[in-house]
């Protein structure tokens, strides 16, 4: 079986174990991620957020355009990533997802990327951030890869900050071109 399929399994279990209903039932549908399941990399945002919801995958909204712009700026495409977030129904009104539901989702994610088996966890935001590494503070902590024990991840502010704050944005660029080094630094160890 492949790990798409496993991946598409795994999205099954959830809607059969009626994983956080009450979001479920407020939501278009399930937004589990999308991209390729053998890649080096996997982006993890919050939750998905109206056009999202709409269209079924992540990161589809402005945020999303900047981050396929940050993409290309390292020579990728969506379809070389996987890309998703910790909660996989959008909270009503595009509030933040509870904790509840965050842990709730969490053992799926974590089957998502032990199917997945990245090189690289690549957070986007403080509150995708903050789930796997508790202490991080976001503005101290962007852009500096950390192994947390088997595991390299690299935080960096959401794309939507860039959106709001232009200074943002070559913060975010920089980072984001520290991805290839990172990489070629996992494969010397």
């Amino acid at each position: 079986m492949s790990k798409q399929q496993l991946i598409d399994r795994l999205a099954e279990e959830i809607t059969a174990k009626k994983v956080c209903s009450e979001l479920a039932a407020g939501a278009t549908q399930l937004v589990m991620g999308e991209g390729s399941a053998d890649t080096e990399v996997v982006f993890i945002g919050e939750a998905p957020g109206k056009q999202e919801d709409l269209q079924g995958r992540p990161f589809v909204g402005a945020s999303g355009k900047f981050l396929n712009e940050m993409l290309a700026s390292i020579g990728l495409k969506r379809e070389d990533v996987y890309i998703t977030n910790i909660v996989k129904y959008r909270p009503p009104e595009n509030r933040d997802p509870s904790t509840d539901e965050k842990n709730e989702f969490r053992k799926y994610l974590d089957k998502q990327l032990a199917i997945i088996e990245p090189k690289l966890i690549v957070t986007l935001g403080r509150h995708s951030g903050m789930e796997f590494l508790p202490s991080l503070k976001i503005s101290r902590d962007h852009g500096q890869p950390k192994r947390i024990g088997d595991q390299v991840y690299l935080f960096l502010y959401h794309p939507a900050a860039a959106l709001y704050n232009g200074s943002q944005r070559q913060v975010l660029l920089d980072d984001f071109s520290k991805i290839p080094q990172i990489l070629e630094l996992i494969d010397e160890q």
